[in-house]
């Protein structure tokens, strides 16, 4: 039985180790997900070197399975001048998919490496068929959806681009959407987004409401997920079309790796043969799951939920313990060398003719040739030691379990000869087996390979502009009274108090025609939610008639653009009618000139992230000049350290009911153990948290680094500021008595 896709389900585990890849094939992976040394994100992970990549994807092929190579870390310019070569031999042996998260890795791989395909990664947080749709368009061949999304809207994805889906079945889930997340990078220098994360989720934080009043004193741990376990709700997950079930836990052991692999395989074969109705998972299996480093209780995940109290940890985190007994079994099952496949060896010998090795078995036949046979001068060659020496395989996935040998008593050939000829055969007879059962043996391509150029000439005077974000009325009446070249209005604060906003644009245009101003006045866009989704269709429709609405309307402002935060929102401004213009947010990562090119097809302009120091954000200024992109810079605002599915006001209980006047958008702390504080937006609109920075990111009384970077635009991004406050950082004073940071400025990240 298949799902609706019309395929067979794949089961995905993770390898964060040689040992690993082969015990979760054993244990009935389809498929396996590995790190090489560079750009996966588990960089503390063991990993696979090169050789055994390269060894992994011969032996997963040769069992009918497939290896997809993580690159799923946002790599700076001068990683990518090493990804080529670091690609090229597994894309030549065969590589069967890369997992991306850096669109200008994707970009860069699409086009040169043609054929290989590329997966999404969960880390570009997909959320709808909006997103999809335009990455699919982008070179991806299966997208990894966002890990929040309910059955309901992974089904819509499907059923709306036909686009191949990967989902998360099990494991750990960071409590940031979908993995995008800046808190152990801002507060350690550990970028998650990097493959470092500390994992300060998994830290006691205290509750507190705007005052600093504790709440939720049983909530000591309100940002550790439980881990998550979804073998009992598998037939809903094959029916609704999902293509591939991923286990987390590259940095996990080989027993629980190979334990879950199992256990999840035996209930998908069980429900292809007998169906939903013989799909029960017993108390045993559920009892030996829970017993293989699970962190604390387990839960389902969001597939059912959009968030809840249950699924946290509250207390501390901590692993339960493993079952002795359930690991030896495993390891006895599966932590073994695996069976190979059984052939037999011919050699050749004739004195000044090339050698000759014949390999023969299920594959069929091969024959390769070597060196030539020489006579033999002082110690000819003995029938046993040739023997010995051609039926050694090594770490192939083959056994010669015989040895026919054809000599003359008085020849000689070299032992690194022999060698060679036995290697040679052995890896002809391997790409025959894996030929034979339909998987890929290997690329030929003639790409040339890339090169970079980056000027470093050193900053181009530029003329540099202001823009401003706001997010309150309040803030939107004073940010009119400044100059600045264009105001960005959060889209929850223009659709709900739509008349008023456009009633204050519209005063403050027709004060400076009556005053007979001669400067311009600013363009005005929407800052779109940091997360949409397929509930959201109702607001969008409703931005969609508005904005309309806007630029047919005299008395109305005209909505020039939108500041995207996601691939969907992205998408949707495409999709608009109007000529809208579109600038990508901090948080979709225009990490290096590939993401740059990338974003050149569909905007003019882009924001600096937040992770990379003055020198990376000065080439990529640089860069982006000569590709005829403008650079965005925020100098003053609170950095977003996370957006959450979870919300923190619902784990203290204290969820408002829809529609009452208490589930306006509020802000609440979160207390770290050091007592910093960090602000939290409870956004009831769309259901999700944004915890920001404990102080504000400040530029603004630096414009000579802003210059020295290259900046074109720089933006004040108003969140938790009053209209004073607004006012007097505009005009050049600090924040009330608060510190600031400069990020990562100085220091960047590894």
């Amino acid at each position: 039985m298949m799902n609706r896709t019309g395929k067979k389900t794949e089961l995905l585990s993770p390898a964060g180790s040689f040992d690993i890849l082969k015990a979760v094939a054993l244990a009935g992976a389809d498929a396996v997900y590995a790190a090489g040394q560079q750009f996966g994100a588990r960089a503390y992970a063991d990993n696979l070197t090169k050789k055994e990549l390269l060894e992994g994807l011969d032996y997963l092929h040769l069992k009918e399975k497939r290896l997809y190579l993580t690159v799923n870390t946002l790599l700076k310019n001068r990683e990518l001048e090493r990804l080529y070569d670091y690609l090229y031999p597994l894309y030549e042996a065969g590589l069967d998919g890369v997992i991306v998260q850096d669109i200008g890795v994707l970009h860069f791989v699409r086009e040169h490496f043609p054929g290989l395909p590329i997966h999404a990664s969960t880390q570009m947080n997909i959320t709808g068929a909006y997103g999809a749709k335009l990455l699919l368009e982008a070179g991806c061949s299966r997208i990894v959806t966002a890990r929040e999304l309910s059955l309901e809207e992974i089904s819509h994805i499907y059923e709306t681009t036909g686009a191949e889906i990967e989902s998360f079945v099990h494991g750990a889930l960071c409590y940031s959407h979908s993995g995008q997340c800046l808190l152990s990078s801002m507060i350690g220098g550990r970028s998650g987004n990097r493959g470092r994360c500390a994992q300060p989720c998994r830290l006691p934080y205290q509750i507190c409401d705007s005052a600093g009043r504790p709440q939720a004193v049983d909530a000591a741990y309100p940002l550790s997920l439980k881990d998550m376990c979804t073998i009992t709700y598998l037939p809903q997950l094959i029916e609704a079309g999902i293509d591939s079930f991923k286990i987390e836990g590259r940095m996990k052991k080989a027993e629980y790796a190979a334990g879950v692999t199992a256990l999840y395989r035996k209930y998908i074969d069980l429900y292809i043969r007998e169906g939903r109705e013989a799909c029960r998972v017993s108390r045993e299996d559920l009892d030996r799951l829970q017993s293989l480093y699970i962190r604390s209780e387990l839960q389902t995940g969001y597939y059912e939920r959009h968030n809840g109290r249950e699924m946290i940890t509250l207390h501390k985190p901590s692993y339960a313990g493993s079952d002795e007994s359930v690991l030896a079994q495993i390891r006895a099952a599966y932590l073994h060398e695996p069976d190979r496949a059984e052939a037999a060896v011919k050699v050749t010998l004739e004195k000044g003719r090339p050698s000759v090795l014949q390999i023969t078995g299920e594959a069929g036949s091969v024959t390769v040739e070597g060196a030539a046979v020489e006579d033999a001068i002082k110690a000819p060659l003995q029938a046993e030691d040739v023997r010995k020496r051609f039926l050694k395989t090594g770490n192939s996935c083959i056994r010669l379990h015989s040895c026919d040998i054809l000599m003359p008593q008085d020849c000689f050939l070299p032992v690194r000869a022999m060698n060679e000829l036995r290697r040679a055969g052995i890896e002809a007879y391997e790409r025959q087996c894996i030929l034979r059962q339909g998987m890929s043996a290997g690329r030929t391509s003639d790409i040339d390979i890339p090169t970079w150029s980056v000027n470093d000439t050193g900053p181009v005077e530029k003329h540099t502009e202001t823009d401003i974000l706001v997010s309150t009325y309040e803030q939107l009446a004073e940010a009119v009274q400044h100059p600045c070249r264009r105001i960005y209005i959060d889209s929850d604060l223009y659709l709900a108090r739509y008349r008023e906003v456009t009633a204050c644009i519209t005063a403050r245009v027709n004060a400076g025609t009556a005053e007979g101003e001669h400067r311009a006045q600013p363009a005005y866009y929407v800052a779109l939610p940091y997360i949409l989704r397929a509930g959201d269709s109702a607001y969008t429709e409703r931005l969609t008639t508005l904005t309309a609405k806007g630029s047919d309307n005299a008395n109305s402002p005209l909505i020039r653009g939108f500041l995207v935060r996601n691939y969907e929102e992205a998408a949707f401004v495409l999709g608009l009618e109007g000529g809208f213009e579109m600038v990508p947010d901090a948080g979709l990562y225009c990490f290096n000139s590939e993401s740059i090119r990338f974003w050149a097809h569909y905007c003019r302009e882009y924001t600096l992230p937040w992770e990379l120091n003055r020198k990376e954000a000065g080439r990529l200024a640089r860069f982006a000049q000569s590709a005829g992109m403008r650079t965005v810079m925020t100098v003053y605002g609170r950095i977003p350290m996370m957006v959450t599915a979870n919300c923190i006001r619902r784990t203290a209980g204290q969820c408002p009911k829809a529609g009452t006047a208490a589930a306006a958008s509020t802000f609440l702390q979160l207390k770290d153990r050091y007592g910093v504080v960090f602000p939290v937006a409870i956004n009831c609109t769309h259901c999700y948290n944004i915890i920001y920075n404990s102080v504000p990111f400040s530029l603004h009384q630096q414009e000579n680094v802003v210059k020295r970077i290259g900046a074109d635009v720089m933006r004040y991004d108003f969140t938790t500021e009053s209209a004073a406050e607004c006012r007097q950082i505009l005009s050049g004073g600090k924040p009330f008595g608060e510190s600031c940071t400069t990020g990562h400025l100085k220091r960047g990240v590894e």
